[in-house]
């Protein structure tokens, strides 16, 4: 068994922003409780001891919303301590990673991440006309200027960080500028995901919607931004290409929608109860709670429920695609129609087509100085 990871939501989907394409909120609308309020000690507790009784090997306990700071720093404080100093702890590697939309990170929250070795995602969308397009605060205003104050200090206390970016209307067009913003301010550590619409609707119908179309645009321009500092011997760290060249070299990709199939996650409201997904932290998945249930059990449910093997099945369009092995039909949750098709699978096969010659250069180089072609 892997170590275990847990995605952890100890303010639920609580925030201090009101960023125009959350997918929680759309996600805790579609539940019959919304919002599960602040992890107690107690619960706390109980899922780190269950956590660690279940562990092999090493627990990553990740921590992600709504907007996780709103718990408190008291909280992150109290779990490392009970969790370091926990027996079952005894020969286990416990590590710490954190998304944050960085509105209220300060002094004292980058001197505990970089005690504590977390690794921070940091939600930011490009320049501050692009950010503050959608990312916006309690009162309608734009939130860049706060997200750069964070990002300022998670340099100066010498935090590893990488940035998280969402594909939307917004930036879709305006991929160079993007990274070239991001190589301006030294923000070499980037990953970027696509925008979702919200649960049931038709995709590509809301104003910040990313379409496949602008998706494909995307890619290409971001791909030949970073194909030309890559090949100049200027290191960019994309996650989505490191990827597509850890398939190419023969290796696991370590993003589970470039795996083909869901992957066994946990993922743990404030409350305690328990999800197989970020996704689908939804009533009819739920897997139970750490208060009555062992993740033994929870496991159980989760084979028992079909959740894994259901992302496993392909149209007999993505069957006989010559791309398949390296898009692998995408991230469940796009997959919107009747055939599971994903609904970016048009601007996949653009920037596959495109970029795949270069690509594969670049592959063919990494095994060479690994020594195996």
């Amino acid at each position: 068994m892997p170590p275990l990871s847990l995605l952890i939501k100890p303010a639920s989907g609580s925030c201090n922003m009101r960023c125009r394409y959350c997918f929680y909120v759309d996600e805790t609308q579609n539940r019959e409780v919304a919002l599960r309020g602040r992890m107690t000690e107690e619960t706390m507790r109980t899922m780190v001891d269950k956590a660690l009784d279940y562990a092999e090997g090493g627990c990553t306990f990740s921590f992600q919303g709504g907007e996780p700071t709103l718990a408190g720093l008291d909280y992150f404080r109290k779990l490392s301590d009970y969790a370091e100093n926990h027996p079952k702890a005894r020969g286990l590697q416990i590590g710490y990673t954190i998304q944050t939309n960085g509105y209220a990170l300060d002094e004292d929250w980058c001197r505990w991440l970089h005690e504590h070795k977390v690794l921070v995602g940091i939600s930011l969308d490009g320049p501050r006309e692009i950010h503050d397009r959608y990312r916006l605060d309690a009162e309608g205003k734009g939130t860049f200027r706060r997200v750069m104050a964070s990002i300022a200090l998670l340099k100066k206390h010498q935090v590893d960080f990488n940035v998280l970016t969402v594909v939307s209307a917004a930036n879709a067009r305006r991929a160079g500028q993007v990274y070239n913003f991001f190589k301006k301010e030294d923000l070499g550590y980037q990953q970027y995901i696509e925008c979702l619409d919200p649960i049931g609707e038709t995709p590509g119908g809301n104003e910040y919607s990313l379409t496949p179309e602008r998706y494909e645009v995307f890619l290409k321009t971001m791909f030949d931004e970073w194909y030309r500092d890559v090949s100049a011997g200027r290191y960019v760290y994309n996650r989505y290409f490191e990827n597509l060249l850890m398939i190419l070299t023969g290796q696991q990709p370590e993003s589970c929608s470039l795996r083909g199939v869901c992957q066994a996650q946990w993922v743990i409201e404030a409350d305690g109860s328990v999800y197989p997904c970020d996704f689908y932290a939804l009533d009819r998945w739920k897997l139970g709670d750490v208060h009555h249930n062992t993740f033994a059990e929870m496991e159980t449910v989760r084979r028992e429920s079909g959740f894994i093997a259901q992302s496993a099945r392909l149209s007999e369009e993505c069957r006989s695609c010559r791309w398949l092995m390296l898009c692998r039909n995408g991230c469940r949750r796009n997959r919107t129609d009747d055939t599971g098709r994903n609904c970016f699978c048009d601007a996949y096969r653009g920037f596959l087509e495109y970029a795949y010659p270069r690509l594969q250069e670049l592959a063919q180089a990494i095994l060479r100085r690994a020594g195996k072609r």
